[in-house]
């Protein structure tokens, strides 16, 4: 059983910045926990799926600027952003992949444009493999879908981060949004204090971060569903895919190989300045190609 709530005090924390994210906040229930998300503008749907250890918030300039012609909406995952944080999920890909289905199901949406980042693609696109012709384009930035057990940089962050010390440092000191979230910047000015601290402020307590520490370790753990979705690419060859890459990014500028050759029809914008978070590294920029590719590809 599913249910939205609107924005109310009671459920919008404190230290929530509304000038920087002025939109009205909605929560959909779902089994595990109550999601929470926003649904801003009218038209052509756009869906914005986010990764680990960020939330709808990366993609708020995004949302402002295209929600004047197209329909915006863009969730937090259990276990981030503003979203409940239940202590029992597993916090798995699957588990969010399985979010992510419930929920597109329950906004009723019939068809929309996927735009993914990090963990999102692989989240968005196990959606899309099964529902393709409901996906009218793809809009993807530093991602993937597939097994990157041969991507060394990858296998070893995950080995790292993943393991039970990884997991103390993410549980006892945040350290994925604190440390790696700010080094993983082409430009860490491009984060100051005041926007990092919407990033840190969703994860206040050990308990609270379990998620942070899960999605390193499935890197590498969760392989085999993660070949699953890429073994049945074929029903989004089809599909027009603009692929935005951060190429300082050394873990994912290699991964953008494979994104072309999924896409049979896809274009590509090149940011060598921009690292691997390029919606907020570079959203002014990420206007004009976005807009040429929605205007024409149309849905």
């Amino acid at each position: 059983m599913t249910g939205e709530v609107t924005d109310s005090l009671a459920l919008a924390p404190e230290w929530l910045d509304r000038q920087a994210y002025p939109f009205k906040s909605r929560w959909l229930e779902l089994p595990d926990g109550r999601m929470h998300y926003v649904d801003e503008g009218a038209g052509d749907v756009l869906i914005f799926v986010h990764g680990n250890p960020s939330w709808s918030f990366e993609f708020r300039r995004l949302i402002e600027h295209l929600s004047a012609r197209y329909r915006c909406i863009a969730l937090d995952h259990l276990g981030f952003g503003l979203s409940a944080k239940p202590a029992r999920a597993s916090y798995l890909p699957q588990f969010h992949a399985t979010n992510f289905s419930r929920f597109v199901e329950a906004l009723h949406v019939e068809r929309a444009t996927l735009v993914v980042h990090d963990w999102g693609g692989p989240i968005a696109l196990d959606w899309a493999v099964a529902h393709s012709n409901r996906v009218s384009r793809i809009v993807a930035f530093n991602s993937w879908f597939f097994d990157v057990g041969d991507q060394t940089v990858l296998r070893l962050f995950s080995a790292i981060v993943g393991s039970a010390v990884g997991r103390w440092l993410c549980r006892r000191f945040n350290f994925f949004p604190r440390v790696l979230m700010k080094a993983s910047f082409g430009d860490p000015s491009r984060l100051p204090s005041s926007l990092h601290a919407q990033y840190l402020a969703p994860f206040p307590d050990p308990d609270s971060r379990k998620g942070t520490w899960v999605f390193p370790r499935a890197i590498i753990g969760e392989g085999e569903w993660l070949g699953a979705i890429w073994a049945r690419r074929a029903a989004l060859a089809h599909i027009p895919a603009l692929l935005i890459w951060g190429m300082k990014d050394a873990a994912f500028a290699p991964l953008l190989r494979r994104w072309r050759e999924a896409f049979a029809h896809h274009r590509c914008v090149l940011l060598a300045d921009v690292s691997h978070n390029v919606a907020e590294e570079a959203a002014e920029r990420l206007f004009a190609p976005i807009e040429s590719f929605l205007n024409e590809e149309p849905a």
